[in-house]
């Protein structure tokens, strides 16, 4: 199964409020295991950068000032998704610049079915935790170290591996039974029965019942009271017992 882990960066919080995506970073995995493969670009907003978006990413307007429109690079990064499936870090957002891009250049959209959100499947794993990006890779024990500013590929990157993790780690051979096929050339070994072996009785001989009545009877003022044997030669109170308390260890 091919799907393609990505990541944008982009001017603001809203495509329809005049915010344009100025880079896109794209992994492939296959089976989810990364295959080397990825697509990175920027492009140019046609406006201005924010401070404050710049402060998140550190892309200037003027770095961008001779990177290509997204409508005159666009064939690339189709080419390279495909029909995959597509998975993002709250991934609404950056379904809506993507497909707001696509749409404002006359190009068809991604259709939503095709996104996979992390933060989802990370909320719903793990309640009550913290999901984002940085979070996740905390727990998961994924080196973030060289994360200074936020950048579309390396987030991508990162992203991928709280992915694999998210859906159970590099556990997935767990079912290659499944995907063996009536094809397989080894056949499956039933197990052997196992053989139950019926339960020991240990009982008690009428010499140590005898034994223990004659230990009981040479106790003196024992502290659970007066006791006398059976005929069995077991042991019964006379009196009542005493209650001792428990001391509060400290």
């Amino acid at each position: 199964m091919r799907e393609i882990v990505f990541d944008t960066e982009t001017t603001g919080l809203s495509f329809s409020g005049g915010d344009r995506m100025v880079e896109i970073g794209c992994v492939e995995m296959v089976n989810r295991v990364e295959t080397g493969r990825t697509f990175h670009a920027y492009y140019h907003p046609e406006r201005d950068m924010p401070v404050e978006a710049f402060n998140v990413h550190g892309l200037s307007a003027q770095f961008l000032s001779d990177k290509p429109k997204f409508a005159h690079a666009v064939d690339d990064l189709l080419e390279f998704v495909g029909d995959a499936p597509m998975i993002a870090h709250n991934a609404g957002f950056d379904f809506s610049f993507l497909n707001g891009e696509l749409t404002k250049c006359g190009r068809q959209i991604i259709h939503m079915k095709r996104m996979v959100d992390t933060l989802q499947i990370a909320r719903s794993r793990h309640p009550g935790a913290k999901h984002s990006l940085d979070a996740l890779c905390s727990r998961f024990g994924i080196d973030r170290s060289h994360r200074v500013l936020h950048g579309a590929l390396l987030d991508a990157q990162l992203l991928a591996q709280v992915y694999v993790e998210l859906m159970g780690g590099r556990q997935i051979g767990l079912g290659l039974l499944s995907d063996i096929g009536s094809n397989a050339s080894t056949p499956i070994v039933a197990q052997a029965p196992r053989v139950v072996r019926p339960p020991r009785v240990f009982a008690v001989s009428e010499g140590d019942l005898a034994a223990h009545a004659a230990f009981m009877k040479g106790i003196k003022d024992p502290i659970w009271g007066p006791w006398r044997p059976d005929d069995a030669g077991r042991v019964e109170p006379t009196g009542p017992l005493e209650t001792v308390t428990p001391t509060r260890r400290r």
